[in-house]
């Protein structure tokens, strides 16, 4: 595990929330970290629970979810590695868990105390600004993800999804792997597994994207992306 530690703080430095930190500024920052292993299936919080720190994922598959009073879940969010999660606790009065998270696939994840955090933020405005930054990009994802969900049809939705799992590639070819089963992909974006995979089909067989497993191949970007204009 030391190995993992060690690897787990070095990829914090380049993180966004982290890469305007000083050395002296990371070194405050260490006693506040908290290394954790999580299995599949394994509750890591609940809504409302009282929320002390925030997370970043280093490998694994996390699912943010709620649960309607009739029992069935909705996927808010499916966290991926190098992502960050529940940052907002930081700056509520009275920090409580928006969601609830759970393992999807174990893997290694560090808490970060958000008091602590919170302290180094007040004496680095390029801190800060990355954790605005940050923040913004989220509300902008929601945005279109809510207009995906409320405006578009089935298809749109899908590509849709396909391509925020290639959102850093500018233009393509491009591999990528999905994050989690059908089904729950198909919960996220408010569609029936049949219709999901009768639209990956069909993608398939307009050689716009190629399946093997849960790797996603797509050999042009660009022509994927004019699907959403069609």
């Amino acid at each position: 595990m030391k190995d993992t530690e060690h690897a787990v703080v070095q990829s914090l430095r380049t993180h966004d929330l982290f890469s305007g930190l000083s050395d002296a500024q990371h070194a405050r920052l260490l006693p506040a970290l908290h290394i954790r292993e999580f299995s599949d299936g394994q509750m890591l919080f609940q809504q409302n629970e009282q929320a002390p720190a925030f997370f970043v994922l280093y490998s694994g598959t996390v699912k943010l979810y709620r649960v309607s009073n009739d029992g069935h879940e909705k996927i808010m969010r499916l966290i991926e590695p190098g992502q960050s999660f529940a940052e907002s606790v930081m700056f509520m009065d009275a920090p409580r868990y928006l969601v609830n998270a759970g393992g999807l696939n174990a893997g290694v994840l560090v808490a970060i105390d958000a008091a602590a955090y919170l302290e180094i933020l007040q004496d680095s405005f390029v801190a800060c600004r990355a954790v605005l930054a940050n923040l913004t990009q989220r509300i902008e994802a929601h945005w279109d993800e809510i207009e995906a969900l409320s405006l578009q049809n089935s298809r749109y939705r899908v590509v849709h999804y396909l391509l925020s799992l290639a959102s850093d590639c500018d233009a393509g070819p491009t591999t990528v792997r999905l994050p989690a089963t059908k089904s729950l992909i198909a919960a996220k974006i408010a569609v029936t597994p049949e219709t999901l995979s009768r639209i990956l089909r069909l993608l398939q067989d307009e050689d716009l994207i190629e399946m093997q497993g849960h790797d996603l191949h797509i050999p042009n970007l660009v022509s994927l992306r004019e699907q959403l204009m069609a």
